[in-house]
């Protein structure tokens, strides 16, 4: 199910704005406190987030550019500020889409939609535990952190997670990274391994990728 994280200070407006996307059959929750919402916001994994300006603590604006440096959900900024530098602002940030409240609901469903839409079609994101790599641009992300791996070192780490918990042979990494295992000096997939252990490790990740010695790699992400 598709799931909304909306964060707005206001009690009342964020339970009906809560309200419209439940009775369209959405998995919505609220954020209600603000002492680490960017936490809270991870921690609900959304597929959108609905976003006030005007927040204690962090606003919006901070929020917003913490957020996209470090996941693949669109952010709808949804506020009652209408000057024209504050939606550049927004959306020079990143912001996906701004809406001005009080906002007609099927104008916000609607906006909403065609976000989810878009990025249901772009987003390719695969989920290993806690980890989730973003095959498009190779963006690794675990909670608070983030890295943006090569080209190389990314599909190496997608075959291990598409995979996981089952090895992966080095035939099959030779193949699914080069093309072909023909032709392809195997010291080529250690050196990669060890460039792909030593970004994992710049994240905290030391030791997830396990050699299995004579045959492959496979990951361990039970503890993360």
């Amino acid at each position: 199910m598709t799931k909304i994280a909306i964060v707005e200070d206001d009690e009342y407006l964020r339970k009906e704005i809560i309200l419209t996307f439940k009775k369209k059959g959405y998995l919505v929750s609220g954020i209600s406190s603000f002492v680490a919402p960017e936490r809270d916001i991870l921690d609900l994994q959304p597929d959108l987030v609905v976003l006030d300006i005007n927040l204690p603590g962090k606003s919006g604006f901070e929020l917003c550019k913490w957020l996209k440096a470090r996941t693949s959900f669109p952010i709808l900024i949804l506020t009652a500020r209408d000057k024209l530098n504050d939606e550049l602002t927004a959306l020079g940030l990143g912001a996906d889409d701004f809406l001005i409240k009080p906002c007609h609901p099927d104008r916000l469903l609607a906006r909403a939609g065609r976000l989810l839409q878009t990025y249901g079609k772009v987003k390719n994101i695969i989920q290993c535990g806690e980890l989730s790599l973003d095959t498009d641009t190779y963006k690794l992300v675990l909670k608070d952190r983030h890295r943006i791996l090569t080209e190389t070192e990314g599909k190496i780490l997608r075959l291990l997670m598409e995979k996981h918990p089952q090895l992966v042979s080095h035939k099959e990494l030779l193949s699914g990274v080069w093309g072909t295992e023909e032709f392809i000096d195997e010291n080529i997939l250690q050196v990669n391994m060890t460039r792909l252990r030593k970004s994992l490790g710049e994240m905290g990740l030391e030791g997830i990728v396990m050699t299995i010695r004579g045959q492959g790699y496979n990951l361990e992400v039970s503890d993360l």
